[in-house]
């Protein structure tokens, strides 16, 4: 009986060790397509970094053919952006201060 026990133990150990080698190799597959993932993002990346200096060569030298100061343009940009950003912003803070505002008024009322 001892030898029949050892035996399905023994069996069950030797299937866990197959599920665990199967589950290894499934990992290694994966590790592979995600090299394989990272290395083509890495050349797309290279390749729109190359494409984006091109661009801007061409776009600078175009800016000083036609007397456009480029960094002028950036900087109104940003200004763009951010007055377009902040408007949402300031109104959070409008509302808070009106809000306290109101309170101070009703503070105000009562102490008279």
């Amino acid at each position: 009986m001892a030898l029949g026990g050892t035996a399905k133990k023994l069996q069950k150990v030797a299937e866990m060790a197959e599920d665990v080698y199967k589950k290894l190799n499934e990992l290694r597959e994966q590790i592979v397509e995600v090299r394989e993932t990272v290395n083509e993002t890495e050349a797309r990346v290279d390749r729109l970094e190359a494409e984006n200096a091109e661009q801007r060569a061409i776009l600078e030298a175009i800016a000083e053919e036609q007397g456009v100061d480029l960094d002028a343009a950036i900087a109104q940009a940003h200004i763009s952006e951010a007055e377009d950003v902040q408007p949402d912003s300031v109104a959070d803070s409008d509302d808070a201060s009106d809000d306290a505002d109101s309170a101070g008024d009703e503070n105000a009322s009562t102490d008279q």
